[in-house]
């Protein structure tokens, strides 16, 4: 779904039915035959973000293999391209600082790709603070 791709920068109240609806060519009675209601739309654009901001990097990172440092510079590439951070990293953090469950939302995926990083750094470093700082500094993000 086009929408999913987006998220709403200045707030969910950039997101009305109406709105959506026109920007996906259906109608509004259309919009609400895929989703219940508003909420059910802004949970499954956070469920697509969410898949795409982890599971999606990592597994993708792991099939094209090579050694640690092959796959953090690819996942870096992956998750903290420019086009990427600005259309779908930065916006998040931006709702999240209004919306308690995003931002629950939000803790949890920053500790998914921490902790994929934790164990890339762990492979070739063996000191627990260069680790924790090399897996910290994309949160920063």
């Amino acid at each position: 779904m086009r929408g999913c791709g987006r998220s709403p920068p200045a707030g969910q109240t950039l997101f009305r039915v109406e709105a959506l609806a026109r920007t996906l060519g259906v109608t509004k009675g259309g919009f609400y035959g895929h989703f219940s209601d508003r909420s059910a739309l802004l949970a499954e654009m956070l469920d697509s973000w969410e898949r795409m901001s982890t599971r999606e990097v990592i597994e993708r990172v792991e099939r094209e293999g090579g050694d640690a440092r092959v796959k953090l510079r690819k996942a870096g590439a992956l998750t903290f391209s420019p086009e990427r951070c600005c259309r779908s990293i930065s916006p998040c953090r931006d709702w999240a600082r209004r919306d308690p469950a995003v931002a629950k939302r939000l803790r949890r995926v920053d500790n998914q790709r921490m902790e994929y990083l934790r164990e890339l750094f762990g492979t070739f470093c063996s000191d627990a603070d260069d680790i924790e700082a090399g897996a910290c500094w994309p949160s920063l993000c």
